[in-house]
Parts: structure tokens; C-alpha cells; sequence
């Protein structure tokens, strides 16, 4: 029986929490090793790790940069849990995360509340293999010494003089990376990431991969199908994204998304209980809130840091994602932060992100638009106007003003033609979602010729956890290659 969905996000909720205090890894990845050839076999071994009991735990070695496949390696880690019935199983299943995400935490977090459960065709027929892409969580990882966003810096700068403050800090940042990393933070672009799959390919034997991806890695599945036309039998893309626009645009768009789900979470707020701000104007506490933040900072519990309006914007969008979850969060995090601790205000819900590791493939994977003060400061009244609560702190507005600087040259896919020789998606797409409007599931389905967009009433991302409807047409899909109609809307 499927697991109530207030089941679900009651225990995700704590599972979500708990990710914050993991201290022992699922699988051990070796350092980044300069001058090993990369092999092309995983290497198995039983999972340790009591949470992956019954589970496989592997290491595979790739290229650091395909171009010259000897001159440096990394390790990619992954966890394989085989399909409950071998007799009837299907394949292999890759869940990923994308970008500065953990795939295997990502696993973690759906063993916690039970997914084997209530998967159904997805862990009964397939066997589920989550890798952690390059320079993230268990695989070769990427770490900086340098602050990402230290006091004193601001994404929003209003003269040139905190410009030029951000442009010198942002190169100092990618200087120590690379100092710290070597090659490895100039090849974690989609290319290399998607070349990386069908090393996993080949090391699981298969002759084609089903796939899983949320956000980012629905950029990640088409890259990958159009370089390794062919190899994937599935493709179940959650939450898409839109890569056919300028970057300047996607941020507008985005932008008003998220503006528009925080307009949501507040006439929620007014109308329910479970609202710390229910009996009053939640818009206007919030607003009231960063003005206070950018006047006198509010401190964090440990007394570790202060935050200003800019942080607290910043955090607000993660805050956004999962209705059930997040929104009483928010409110919680307002309430406390204007009891004198910003402390929820510090980290992202979904701790799985690096914002690190999200940082580096943002500026290799997106044309940089804007490059003077004069070009952010009009990007940044058009966001003022088009979010007036957010303000236009969302992940690509981040994504740009970070890489203003890098030294490194950008390498963006081309997007917006068809993709031949991938097979027609399943794309699942909330009707109202803080990270991606609904247009863009409609973007990506036109690049992936005869794909379907799932459209869900409702707020959510990682959809298959919380809708039946979902979870039917994505195991159909799976196990017959069937599609939904289209303009079929779940609405549970």
C-alpha cells in the first residue's frame, strides 16, 4: 500500500533534518589521482554503511578531462540496490541528482521513509544504481578553502565600488579552487558529467540505462542522450529545466516563479494554522524582516555569523520547494530569525546541495551575459520590479553575479533542436514550482521528440514521493515505455 502522503513529509521532514548530522560516508572515495589510467570496471564490495544493508558500494575510475584520458583520473562512488524480483527485473536505473547534488544521499533520504515500500515497479523491477557526479559527496569531490560568499561581499551590488569587491573576490575564489583541485573544476561542465555516464554504462554491462533525474540532471539526461544516441531506454525528468532562453531571461523567468510561490506560501499562511505567521501578514513580517537584516544583521545561534536581508532572501527560495515541508519551516525560520537567531536562514533545505559544487558548473555551463556594473544594476530593477519580496535572489541570479570574473571559460550545450536517437521522456512538471516555471517542462519535452509532460496541481518538486498519480504513470512508463495522454494533470 502506498505510504499517505502526510506520512511522506511527516518522516521527510526528519529525514531532512538528520541529513545534516551524517557522519559516515556510504562509500570511501579515493583522492584524485594524477596520473592513473582510468579503469573501465566498478569496483563492487557490500555496502558498510547499515543503512545501505543488502546494497552494493563501488568505485569506478574516469578521466578528469576526456580529451586526454591519461593524464589525470578521478573516482566516481556509487550504490547499487538490486530489483526486489531478479527473475522479472528490467534493467538498471540510474538516480541522479545533477549539479552539487548527492545522489547517494539522495538515496539515503527515500530508505528513510520507506520508499521500497511504495515504489512499486521502480525498486521491484530495476535495479537502482545512484551516482555521485564528479567533484560531489562521495565521488572525487571538489573543496575550496576560500568563502563561497564571505561577509562583506554582495551578489546585489549598488556601486561600482562592491562590483568591483565581488568581481575580485569571485576570481580569488576560483584561483584557490583550482589551486586546490587542479584540473578537475575546469571539467565539471555537463559535457564531462554526461560522458562520465556512459563510463557507468559500460561498467555496469548494460546495453542501454533507464534515468532518473530531478532538476539540473534533466539538462544532464538530454546531454547525455544526445552525445550516446541510443543508450537510454527511459527518461523520467522531474522538474525541468529551460536552457533555450538568454541567461539573462531564464533569470527573469525564474525570478517570477519563485515570486509567485512565495505569493502561495503566504496566502497559505493566511489561511492556515500550521503557519507560525497565521494570524498575521506574513508578506509584510517577511518584508519588515530583510529591511531589519540589512540595517543591523541578525546573529545565528552559535554566534558563528550575522545575516543580512541578502542572505535571508537568498534561503528563501529552497524554502519554497515542498509545500507540506518547507512552508511551515519558513514561517518558523521568520519567526525565529525576528526572535534575534537567523540560524535556519544559513543552510539550504535540501542538504544533498554543495553550494560550492553548484557554483563551479554554473559558470562553466552558461554564457556570461552581463560583464560591468551598468548591466547588473538594469538586470537588477527589472528583478526589483518582477520580485518585489525575493527581490530576484534566486539560484541564476546567484549563478551569474558568482561567475562575474571566473577565469575560466564558459562551455554552455547548444539547446533548443531536437535530440535524435533519445527516447520520449516522461516529464513531470508542477503546476507552481518556486525553481522552474511549468513552461519549461514544455521547453525540454520539444527537444525530446514524442515526450509527454506530466503536469501536477500543486507546489512540489521530487514528485514521484508525493503523488500516487505520479508514481502510476512514472512505473507504467518505466516497465511499458507507455505514455500518459497529453495534457494529463495529476491532482493528488
Amino acid at each position: 500500500m502506498p505510504r499517505p502522503r502526510t506520512y511522506i513529509l511527516r518522516t521527510l521532514t526528519a529525514a531532512l533534518v538528520a541529513t545534516a548530522t551524517l557522519t559516515t560516508p556510504a562509500v570511501a572515495a579515493p583522492a584524485q589521482d594524477q596520473a592513473a589510467t582510468p579503469a573501465s570496471r566498478i569496483s563492487w564490495s557490500a555496502c558498510s554503511d547499515t543503512e545501505f544493508e543488502g546494497m552494493q558500494c563501488g568505485t569506478l575510475r574516469v578521466p578528469v578531462d576526456y580529451a586526454h584520458p591519461r593524464a589525470g583520473s578521478l573516482t566516481l562512488a556509487l550504490v547499487r540496490r538490486p530489483a526486489d524480483d531478479q527473475a522479472h527485473r528490467q534493467g538498471t536505473l540510474l538516480l541522479n541528482n545533477g549539479a552539487g547534488g548527492s545522489s547517494i544521499e539522495q538515496l539515503r533520504l527515500a530508505m528513510r521513509i520507506g520508499f521500497p515500500s511504495f515504489a512499486g515497479a521502480m525498486s521491484r523491477n530495476f535495479d537502482l544504481v545512484a551516482v555521485d557526479p564528479r567533484g560531489v559527496g562521495h565521488s572525487t569531490p571538489i573543496r575550496c578553502t576560500t568563502p563561497l560568499k564571505p561577509a562583506g561581499v554582495t551578489h546585489f551590488p549598488r556601486n561600482q565600488q562592491e562590483f568591483d569587491t565581488l568581481v575580485a573576490h569571485n576570481r580569488a575564489f576560483a584561483a584557490d579552487c583550482l589551486r586546490e583541485n587542479g584540473p578537475l573544476v575546469a571539467h565539471t561542465d555537463l559535457t564531462s558529467t554526461a560522458r562520465d555516464f556512459e563510463a557507468v554504462r559500460t561498467g555496469l554491462g548494460e546495453n542501454q540505462l533507464n534515468w532518473y533525474g530531478i532538476h539540473y540532471s534533466t539538462l544532464l539526461g538530454r546531454t547525455y542522450a544526445a552525445l550516446h544516441p541510443g543508450r537510454l531506454r527511459t527518461m523520467v525528468l522531474d522538474t525541468a529545466l529551460d536552457d533555450t532562453t538568454t541567461p539573462t531571461e531564464r533569470i527573469r523567468r525564474e525570478a517570477a516563479t519563485a515570486e509567485e510561490a512565495f505569493h502561495r506560501f503566504t496566502a497559505w499562511c493566511a489561511a492556515s494554522t500550521d503557519c507560525g505567521l497565521h494570524d498575521k501578514d506574513a508578506a509584510a513580517e517577511y518584508d519588515a524582516l530583510v529591511a531589519r537584516a540589512n540595517r543591523t544583521p541578525i546573529p545565528t545561534a552559535d554566534g558563528t555569523r550575522t545575516l543580512t536581508g541578502e542572505d535571508i532572501r537568498t534561503a528563501t527560495q529552497d524554502y519554497l520547494t515542498l509545500s507540506g515541508v518547507t512552508w511551515p519551516a519558513l514561517a518558523q525560520a521568520v519567526v525565529n530569525a525576528q526572535a534575534g537567531d537567523a540560524t535556519d536562514f544559513t543552510y539550504q533545505p535540501d542538504d544533498t546541495l554543495d553550494p560550492v559544487q553548484v557554483q563551479i558548473p554554473a559558470c562553466l555551463d552558461n554564457p556570461r551575459p552581463v560583464t560591468t556594473f551598468d548591466q547588473l544594476t538594469r538586470l537588477r530593477k527589472d528583478l526589483a520590479r518582477i520580485s518585489p519580496h525575493l527581490g530576484g535572489a534566486v539560484r541564476s541570479w546567484t549563478a551569474l553575479t558568482g561567475c562575474l570574473g571566473w577565469p575560466l571559460p564558459a562551455h554552455p550545450v547548444a539547446a533548443g533542436t531536437p535530440v535524435h536517437g533519445a527516447p520520449p521522456a516522461l516529464i513531470v512538471q508542477s503546476t507552481h514550482q518556486a525553481l522552474a516555471p511549468h513552461s519549461a517542462g514544455l521547453a525540454l519535452a520539444a527537444q525530446l521528440p514524442g515526450s509527454v509532460v506530466l503536469s501536477r496541481e500543486g507546489d512540489d518538486y521530487s514528485m514521484f514521493l508525493l503523488s500516487g498519480c505520479v508514481r502510476d504513470a512514472t512505473n507504467r512508463y518505466l516497465v511499458t515505455r507507455a505514455l500518459p495522454a497529453p495534457g494529463t494533470t495529476c491532482t493528488d
